[in-house]
């Protein structure tokens, strides 16, 4: 990643602060970008000054996308991996979740990477190279109940990764899509810890996936799904939904009073 210029949205995030302080100890010239000014700085402290340039912004904002872009092509003059790492999960009963929290989910999982991916392709395309980096979920392959809004848009990021990168096969650009299982991450909330205890559900420490992703971009490899026997279900589910429907129908009765008291807090 040595003298790579990337772009590392959701930057202060869990996964993506270790994947910023990796990529700067491989020598990368890094963009990080993130809503939280307060723990972007704090991020930015723990990073070689030199090869750092940090933008507070929201990706579901034109006008900060477009400084995004501008911000690291005056810094670093050009683009070489645009990384889309920003994300929220919101957990809940879906017929109970209200109009702006599942535009919001879409705004920030699928609409802002796509938007900021078509904002640095003029410049990848002019150089001939460059690699978009779009991080999913399992649950982008696998619709988890209780997370309705949340698998959707993941849903959305893998076909549009992999429709991109037909699109844009003979340019030099490469696409990839890594779906990491669950995390432990801040973007979990208490009630999602809670439900992942009483399932049993595995949940990964984010400086193991963030190595995990290096690997992959550095592989370029076209698409990839973190942990097992999740990586296994994905492709069970593709085949034989029905088998994951009742493998799961356990498990989501457990979940469903998890996310009720969700519902039942916001709604007070």
């Amino acid at each position: 990643m040595k003298e790579k210029r990337i772009i590392l949205t959701g930057a202060a995030g869990g996964i993506a602060s270790r994947l910023a302080q990796k990529l700067d100890a491989d020598g990368a010239r890094l963009c990080i970008t993130d809503i939280n000014g307060d723990a972007l700085q704090t991020l930015q402290g723990s990073l070689s000054a030199n090869n750092v340039q940090t933008v507070v912004a929201d990706i579901g904002k034109a006008e900060d996308r477009t400084r995004i872009v501008q911000e690291t092509l005056k810094r670093f003059g050009g683009i070489d991996i645009l990384i889309n790492a920003a994300g929220i999960n919101p957990f809940g009963v879906y017929a109970n979740q209200d109009d702006t929290t599942i535009q919001k989910t879409f705004e920030i999982n699928v609409l802002g990477p796509m938007f900021l991916t078509r904002a640095v392709l003029p410049t990848m395309l002019a150089q001939g190279s460059g690699q978009i980096v779009n991080i999913g979920s399992t649950f982008g392959s696998i619709g988890f109940a209780w997370f309705a809004a949340y698998s959707a848009s993941k849903f959305a990021l893998r076909g549009f990764s992999q429709a991109l990168r037909r699109e844009l096969a003979d340019t030099g650009i490469t696409v990839s899509y890594i779906a990491p299982r669950a995390v432990r991450t801040a973007i979990n909330s208490p009630a999602v810890y809670a439900m992942a205890e009483a399932v049993k559900m595995t949940m990964d420490e984010p400086d193991t996936v963030a190595q995990q992703i290096i690997d992959t971009i550095r592989k370029q490899d076209k698409e990839c799904y973190l942990g097992f026997p999740e990586s296994l279900f994905v492709r069970i589910n593709a085949v034989f939904p029905g088998i994951v429907d009742r493998a799961t129908r356990k498990q989501n009765r457990k979940a469903q009073k998890y996310a009720e008291q969700v519902n039942a807090h916001t709604s007070g």
